[in-house]
């Protein structure tokens, strides 16, 4: 046997050193990682709860959720009321994210999380207000939705044709949830407007016209077999297939879809005349309580209404001061009506989109690029359904699936036939470089960085609808130089175009404020707006229908805009000479979405 001999005291100190580091070592291995497949688990199992229970969401956010682990039966959910609203399933998420520390996470994920957390703290707020919300609200409520939604549903299997059918045929019970809804909402004395609700009536009613579903014309007939017919040509499915597909569809169309939305516009005309109140918010129990939620769930952003109130209207003041100055260097400007402006070079959708991304790439980051392979999104234009035009936005992009982001969507509202110069910005807007690029972009970065599946689910309205509006205003100098050579006068008039419209989104988004939070009625409003040179009482009474009807919406747009305004001028501040636009536009794409609060602490991080 070997002698050890004796272990000298420096020796037996410097093992019980190392031991100690080693036990340290390991355990804060598995803390962090402990930590780590904590959040992990409880973010994918939100993800999944969040996207099976839902196949219309499931289907935008995922092209192929067998590959996330998903695979569920086709599910249109209905609305059954919870006796807590909800609130014990977000205290349960808050509480399992409490027993994770976020100093032990990735720096990615901790972001997610402190993300996370406050998201799930405002919606926590929201559950004492269940009543105040309006899915069948006039200009954005779900029974103009759905079609939508229902006419852009991707086919890329046979699978997912019975998937769509399955959930057209759920139609029914899907609306009478929501007209239960609509009666607790009734009795609990916050149902809509008679004006509102006669809205409702008449789409109802037109949406599913009875002439174009008995004549197979209805573009829930023909876009559907538009997209049979692709199917039939790359060879996915057969003639047979398609027959038979086009006859069950037809079929629900006519018995189940159709009578669904008849026993919706007849609740409410039954339902009709038991709305207490047709002002702001504030005219209701808790109301002004409820914008204050409201309006920090929809913008994302934290700031008090005194705050956001002063912004606004040192924005209005400082506008109307430009404005001004550059009418008294443009006289000829007043007689808009006469202006002999040159002629906008580009007349097709196609051009402008192409134009748009040509004059943005010095301001804006490419792609990331997948695989040192360069990523070319493709996009097409489409034209609303004449059908849908009175419910539709001017234009709207339709985000892609997390998984397929290679074919994106853009549509055209040709009611109100806009000039060049609109057409451009709002392409800019819906395009480049706004929410097909965007989305695109973050959604791209996030992949190759393996965020955390919770980043796709939070959603952020000012946030994606600031950046539309911040990049529309760049658009409009991109405009100004495609004919500030040949003509200055044009030039102008674009940037007063530009002016006139963040004028009118302020003043709007005051508005909103001022009859929500603060009482302002119908006569005040037209006063207000007298004031300011709106003097036609059908246009002053529109003004303030629509944002009794959409609260907050113009404050996501505008007071996003602002927010990102504010943001840039602080990454200025803090980059000095290093600034430059492309690099303030990557950090926001590249950090986002997110809430602004977020989005400052990482700024100055």
């Amino acid at each position: 046997m070997p002698h050890l001999g004796k272990i000298s005291k420096k020796r037996r100190i410097a093992l019980f050193v190392s031991l100690i580091v080693s036990i340290c070592l390991v355990l804060g291995i598995y803390l962090y990682t402990n930590d780590s497949r904590q959040f992990k688990s409880l973010t994918e199992e939100l993800f999944y709860s969040e996207l099976s229970g839902n196949t219309l969401s499931l289907h935008y956010t995922l092209a192929f959720p067998e590959n996330f682990g998903i695979d569920e039966p086709a599910h249109l959910p209905s609305y059954e009321p919870e006796p807590d609203n909800g609130e014990g399933d977000i205290r349960a998420m808050l509480e399992g994210l409490s027993e994770i520390s976020p100093e032990r996470l990735s720096d990615k994920d901790a972001y997610a999380y402190e993300l996370l957390t406050r998201y799930l703290e405002l919606r926590l707020k929201g559950t004492a207000y269940p009543y105040y919300s309006d899915p069948l609200s006039p200009s954005s409520g779900m029974q103009s939705g759905l079609p939508i939604l229902l006419a852009d549903y991707t086919f890329r299997s046979a699978k997912d044709v019975e998937d769509y059918l399955h959930i057209l045929d759920q139609t029914d019970t899907y609306f009478d949830g929501l007209i239960q809804y609509e009666k607790e909402k009734s009795e609990n004395r916050l149902f809509m407007s008679d004006a509102s609700a006669g809205k409702i009536i008449e789409q109802c009613c037109s949406i599913m016209d009875k002439d174009a579903l008995s004549s197979g014309t209805h573009f829930l007939h023909t876009t559907f077999e538009e997209r049979l017919d692709a199917m039939l040509q790359e060879d996915v499915i057969t003639e047979e297939q398609k027959s038979q597909w086009v006859s069950e569809n037809d079929r629900i169309l006519t018995t189940v879809m159709a009578p669904a939305y008849e026993k919706t516009a007849d609740a409410f005309t039954i339902l009709q005349g038991s709305g207490s109140n047709d002002m702001g918010l504030c005219y209701f129990p808790d109301g002004r309580a409820y914008y204050e939620y409201l309006l920090a769930a929809t913008t994302g952003s934290s700031r008090s209404i005194a705050e956001i109130k002063t912004m606004l209207f040192n924005d209005f003041q400082k506008n109307m001061s430009a404005i001004s100055s550059l009418f008294l260097r443009y006289p000829e400007l007043s007689s808009i009506s006469s202006l002999n402006t040159a002629p906008f070079p580009y007349t097709s959708p196609e051009e402008m989109l192409e134009d748009l991304k040509n004059r943005m790439a010095d301001d804006f980051p490419a792609f990331p690029a997948s695989e040192n392979t360069a990523f070319h999104p493709s996009y097409t234009i489409k034209s609303v359904s004449p059908s849908m035009e009175d419910y539709c936005s001017p234009a709207y992009y339709l985000t892609p699936p997390i998984d397929d982001m290679s074919s994106n969507i853009i549509y055209i509202n040709h009611k109100n036939a806009p000039d060049a110069l609109t057409l451009y910005t709002t392409l800019a807007h819906e395009g480049y470089p706004g929410h097909l690029y965007q989305t695109v972009y973050s959604q791209l970065y996030m992949n190759q960085e393996n965020a955390s599946c919770i980043r796709y689910l939070l959603h952020y309205g000012g946030y994606v609808e600031g950046w539309a509006l911040y990049v529309e205003n760049l658009s409009y100098d991109y405009a100004r130089s495609l004919v500030q050579e040949k003509s200055p006068l044009t030039a102008a008039y674009y940037e007063a175009c530009r002016l006139n419209r963040n004028i009118q989104l302020c003043l709007y988004s005051l508005l909103d404020i001022a009859i929500h939070y603060e009482g302002a009625t119908p006569a005040k409003v037209q006063a207000i707006l007298r004031e300011l040179g709106i003097t036609d009482q059908e246009t002053a009474s529109a003004i303030y229908t629509y944002i009794v009807e959409e609260p907050v919406t113009y404050l996501k747009y505008y007071l996003g805009f602002m927010e990102f305004t504010i943001l840039r001028n602080a990454a200025q501040r803090i980059w000095g000479d290093d600034f430059s636009l492309q690099r303030f536009h990557r950090f926001v794409l590249e950090t986002g979405p997110s809430d602004f609060q977020g989005l400052q602490n990482r700024l100055i991080s």
